[in-house]
């Protein structure tokens, strides 16, 4: 059998996790940046000042992105669907 197929299906995996992923990730990691350095500026060290705003951002991100997200996933398992006949050789 040949292993390209498999590189290549593990590659659009990982490609596939990353697009999905990606969004909500780097919000979380802007949002956690600002809020740390607020309480560096304010020297205010209060563990929810830290979780709270990190919880709305990403459940704005999966509001604003989530029917986009919806649609990749579905049409990277549709097209996985399609192709099994060619991993099973």
């Amino acid at each position: 059998m040949p292993t390209d197929i498999y590189v290549a299906l593990a590659r659009d995996m990982f490609i596939a996790t990353l697009k999905l992923g990606g969004p909500v990730l780097m919000v979380a990691l802007v949002v956690g940046t600002l809020v740390g350095i607020l309480q560096a500026v304010t020297q205010i060290q209060e563990m929810t000042l830290t979780f709270v705003p990190k919880v709305v951002a990403i459940g704005l991100t999966v509001l604003v992105c989530g029917s986009w997200m919806l649609r990749s996933l579905a049409s990277f398992t549709v097209e996985l669907i399609g192709n099994i006949p060619k991993y099973v050789q």
